[in-house]
């Protein structure tokens, strides 16, 4: 483990303790000190978790069963999913806050786990970079290119070990499919086609009062002010409001496919140069995000990409070559069959493989290697999303630099690459 982490460890003081001779149990139990198959205190990661809707639930399940992590705090502006978090991890009633800042001033906290509203993920992975911690943070990265950037940059300045929420990535059956892919096993790839779910509609909205259980103004956070409403902040409803989501579900779902398909082509570090798309969105009520929508990345390596929502495409990615093809998300399918099942030799380009994302991410805190979706992975994939959900807004082809992430002599579309924040937050 590096300096760093070892100097937080420390701090827990357990081992200083014993050594010390301070006031401690005449009898230690053999668990405390790592045996009968336990981890010693000394090897665990100290966790805390922020945002406790129910894709944290999700998060829980890969991360509370690793006998080297140990829940520390929890942190929610929500008492309801604060709580019941709190009674899940077992973490001490004291140690549950509703104010993030809180959690991430501690110094007994190695890593986090984020599972926020997009608007809020790049504010709170910085802040727990910039306190010393590492991060998980859940998908999409950022809700602009711009910030995304930035906490890539963070990321990088603080050697913080960062893992992104696309846990497909770590799937046996997706690794094997883009390593079908690299090696040319379908031939000259032809072309790349996802479905990815469409957006949604809801009618207007109703007159709610703000519940005494949320502090509502830290929930909106950097997000301009919207009237309370339980649909947005307790049923993801969010997903479907540019003010929280700026591309709403092309990023919101379809980066997990994107991020496939940019790492089968070998285009994991940079992005595509032309998007063109077009997309309905709702007349009126709540949500004003894109719904049904089709979207064509042009790669450098001319690859051409097509995104549609799920009614004219099915769910997944799918790669054409000129001598098979080759489906995946969560199962793998090909064309012809036996390539489900091809073996790779040390000649070809083997990708990285992962024992699980949380497992990754773990293991990288304690090696200080890089996770399987890098910030900077995790970032590419994001912005091509996002980039996405800018040219169904404009509805007119945009031609991109993947170098300085910039649209080509297009002021109109370099505006749509950052978005204010609601004082006092900033980056």
């Amino acid at each position: 483990m590096s300096t760093r982490k070892k100097k937080t460890l420390s701090r827990r003081g357990f081992i200083k303790t014993l050594a010390a001779g301070a006031a401690i149990p005449a009898i230690v139990p053999s668990s405390a000190l790592g045996a009968g198959g336990a981890v010693a205190p000394s090897n665990r990661i100290a966790m805390g978790f922020i945002g406790t809707g129910g894709r944290m639930n999700a998060l829980f399940g890969g991360f509370l069963p690793q006998k080297d992590v140990q829940a520390i705090a929890v942190a929610d502006p929500r008492d309801k999913a604060r709580l019941a978090a709190a009674k899940k991890t077992k973490v001490d009633p004291k140690s549950s806050y509703r104010d993030f800042r809180e959690l991430v001033a501690r110094d007994d906290i190695d890593a986090v786990a984020i599972a926020s509203p997009d608007y809020w993920h790049v504010p709170l992975s910085i802040a727990a970079i910039k306190s010393g911690k590492d991060v998980y943070c859940e998908k999409p990265l950022s809700n602009t290119i711009s910030e995304g950037r930035l906490l890539v940059d963070t990321v990088k300045r603080y050697g913080a070990v960062f893992q992104h929420g696309t846990q497909l990535h770590s799937m046996r059956t997706v690794h094997q499919a883009c390593q079908l892919v690299r090696n040319g096993r379908i031939g000259e790839l032809k072309r790349i086609v996802i479905g990815s779910p469409p957006g949604k509609r809801a009618g207007l909205p109703r007159s709610e009062a703000v519940p005494a259980d949320i502090d509502y103004d830290l929930w909106q956070g950097p997000a301009p002010l919207r009237p309370y409403n339980s649909v947005v902040v307790n049923k993801t409803g969010w997903y479907f409001i540019s003010d929280y989501s700026q591309s709403g579900w092309i990023a919101g779902y379809g980066v997990h496919d994107l991020d496939i398909a940019q790492w089968a082509i070998g285009m994991g570090r940079t992005g595509p140069v032309e998007i063109e798309g077009r997309g309905v969105f709702p007349a009126d009520g709540l949500y004003d995000t894109v719904m049904a929508y089709e979207l064509e990345f042009t790669y450098p390596n001319g690859v051409k990409l097509l995104m549609t929502d799920t009614s004219r495409n099915r769910h997944g990615v799918t790669f054409l070559g000129s001598e098979g093809k080759v489906y995946t998300r969560y199962t793998i399918e090909t064309e012809p069959k036996s390539l489900a099942r091809a073996e790779f030799s040390p000649g070809d380009t083997l990708l990285e493989k992962s024992p699980g994302h949380q497992r990754n991410f773990v293991d990288c805190v304690k090696s200080r290697q890089e996770p399987v979706t890098s910030a900077e992975i995790a970032h590419r994939a994001t912005s091509t999303a996002l980039l996405g959900g800018i040219a169904v807004k404009l509805g007119r082809k945009l031609r991109w630099n993947p170098e300085t992430e910039r649209f080509i002599d297009d002021p109109q579309a370099d505006s749509l690459l950052t978005c204010a924040m609601r004082p006092p937050w900033r980056l």
